[in-house]
């Protein structure tokens, strides 16, 4: 195994150690794609309810870490935590001042489980309204029927 020279270990006195996958990590918010068990969208944890999924997977994987997006207001954040804090899950909230993610939410492992969907695609469920408002606008939705 070959000993750094002087100027490398310049450098990362200057600069810090060299990070694995820099870009990935700016994107899932400090952690690796290959780690992640769920996955939010900024959009996703700012609406009302809480994601069942990221409910259920604190519930199996009390072990993972859950990281929250902080450009995104607490009070969004806050139902969260307080479901991290039921589980007895740690959770960091980064704030990258350089680079913002269109990721809202991560809860990973601290090892590799190459999980291939992340991503909650569906939506809450939302209860129809039953009773229309009657007027021109209930006219020509239904028009459009």
């Amino acid at each position: 195994m070959a000993k750094p020279d002087i100027e490398e270990y310049l450098q990362q006195g200057i600069h810090g150690a060299k990070e694995t996958n820099p870009d990935e990590r700016r994107k899932y918010l400090g952690t690796l794609r290959e780690r992640i068990e769920v996955a939010l969208t900024q959009a996703q944890v700012m609406e009302d309810e809480i994601y069942s999924d990221v409910e259920k997977e604190m519930k199996e994987h009390p072990q993972t870490h859950l990281y929250l997006n902080g450009h995104i207001d607490y009070s969004f954040l806050s139902k969260y935590i307080q479901k991290a804090n039921q589980n007895h899950i740690e959770f960091t909230i980064v704030t990258n001042k350089e680079h913002n993610t269109d990721i809202g939410l991560i809860l990973a492992h601290s090892d590799a489980v190459n999980k291939e969907n992340i991503f909650v695609t569906r939506k809450l469920f939302v209860p129809e309204q039953k009773e229309e408002k009657k007027g021109v606008l209930s006219f020509f939705k239904k028009l459009m029927e």
